[in-house]
């Protein structure tokens, strides 16, 4: 699979315009990274899907068309933004606690806990009756069978995989649920006139052209947090939308990833449980034009926030939901991280094969989160640009696993494992630095480049809560 095919497909599915595919270019081969995995691929394709709708919808505003061009390694240092994220020429805070990882079980499989979240933590070793160690998990999961503690965990709510070989994946019912199912879904979902954003003044400081930006007037609501969800948000407000991201008071955070996937965005924080939060949460509903939500399914509609309730409250709204393992099946509500989808897909064990590894191996990059953001944010600007044409309102959904599905399928890279790594210092031309309240920060900037109209993230990242909850 190469870049070309891959965003063929994306942009077909989306049933856009095929003329627009001859303004797009890619530079750049694999393997970019060590891995058998075509991930390159994946990241130019899905990257470049941003930049050419990006591009499409400001020639639907103004008439003009333009070159978009994405470069692999540009590309993949993005898929990795998290990794060269730097506070004050120093590392971010811990992205991951030490008990995440992968345990070898009783009988002999690999099993992956997710606990960089204290609940999630407390929880598994409530289960497994153990101190907070990681030699003590791994003695206490030594004691147990590895399906029946990977579903064990799952029953109680909480992170974890069995490690499985594809055939294993394959021969889940979750798997063959969403088997047949397309990469991504854009449904019409309700009627309202066709209708294209005001421009609104900017409000980013910057002595660029924001007016003229392809998303300027566009309102995000983003009610996501960790990676996938922030991501699309994040693709939204660098080709100029305006994005609030909406947190609860009591739902944690991952601190490097608020700092890297908020930029350009503005945090407020909103009380779902109580009656005046959600109508705080109707009344910006009201005035936006997307809604990124990455709550598990069925989880925002239990507080009346589901895509028809949303529908009826704001008429050609375009609600995007992203999820671990899909709408269908057994596992829809199960919790997941991309690393988890990765361990039980066979992603991780096909890694470990390639490479001769004594243990199971995830990608070198979290590829399904960031690709599935930017499905999300491709999702969105399509749906965008219908509602412009034909009206409505629209759902967009894209999942990991599907995603992960859809890599699966590219082939695989011979020796691909054996490419070498990529370090901060083989992508500082990729970074750019801004001053922000958690001190100077030096992340990656957007891989897409539009002749007309360029990427930039307008906005430093912020704490949580440090704004209100009100458009500008």
């Amino acid at each position: 699979m190469t870049p070309e095919l891959a965003l063929d497909h994306i942009w077909s599915l989306a049933n856009c315009e095929p003329a627009a595919l001859r303004s797009v270019h890619f530079t750049g081969s694999e393997p970019g990274l060590p891995s058998v995995f075509r991930v390159g691929a994946l990241a130019s394709a899905t990257i470049a899907a941003v930049g050419l709708a990006a591009a499409e919808y400001h020639r639907l505003r103004t008439r003009h068309g333009q070159r978009v061009t994405v470069d692999m390694r540009r590309a993949l240092a993005s898929f990795r933004s998290e990794r060269y994220l730097r506070v004050d020429d120093g590392p971010p805070p811990a992205l991951r606690d030490p008990v995440t990882g992968f345990y070898e079980t009783g009988d002999g499989r690999w099993i992956q806990l997710h606990t960089n979240f204290a609940h999630h933590l407390n929880g598994v070793l409530k289960v497994l009756g153990c101190q907070n160690d990681r030699a003590a998990v791994a003695a206490a999961i030594r004691g147990w069978d590895g399906a029946t503690l990977d579903q064990t965990l799952a029953d109680a709510g909480l992170c974890a995989a069995l490690i499985r070989t594809p055939g294993e994946w394959a021969a889940l019912e979750q798997a063959k649920a969403i088997a047949g199912l397309p990469l991504f879904e854009i449904e019409r979902i309700g009627d309202a006139p066709p209708a294209l954003p005001k421009s609104s003044p900017s409000f980013e400081p910057s002595s660029r052209n924001t007016g003229s930006r392809p998303l300027s007037g566009v309102r995000v609501l983003d009610l996501s947090r960790i990676i996938a969800g922030p991501v699309a948000g994040r693709a939204l407000a660098q080709h100029g939308a305006q994005v609030l991201m909406i947190n609860g008071p009591h739902l944690p955070n991952i601190a490097p990833l608020v700092i890297d996937n908020g930029r350009g965005k503005r945090s407020a924080v909103v009380d779902l449980r109580d009656a005046a939060g959600r109508e705080t949460l109707r009344g910006l509903t009201r005035d936006a034009d997307v809604f990124l939500q990455a709550y598990r399914p069925g989880a925002l509609a239990a507080r009346g926030f589901g895509p028809e309730d949303v529908a009826r409250l704001r008429p050609g709204i375009v609600y995007v939901s992203v999820c671990a393992y899909g709408y269908e099946g057994p596992w829809a509500s199960r919790r997941g991280f991309d690393s988890l989808v990765q361990s039980a897909s066979g992603i991780a064990m096909t890694e470990q094969s390639a490479a001769g590894s004594t243990e199971p191996r995830h990608l070198p990059c979290q590829a399904l989160d960031h690709a599935t953001g930017y499905l999300a944010a491709f999702g969105a600007m399509a749906a965008l640009a219908r509602r412009a044409t034909e009206g409505g309102s629209w759902h967009v959904k894209v999942s990991l696993a599907q995603t992960g599905q859809w890599l699966q399928s590219f082939g695989k890279i011979a020796d691909g494992w054996q490419a070498p790594d990529v370090s901060l210092d083989d992508v500082r031309d990729c970074l750019v630095t801004v001053d922000s309240e958690f001190g100077r920060v030096q992340a990656v900037q957007p891989a897409e480049q539009l002749e007309e109209t360029p990427a930039f993230l307008g906005l430093p990242p912020s704490r949580i809560g440090a704004h209100d909850a009100k458009w500008l």
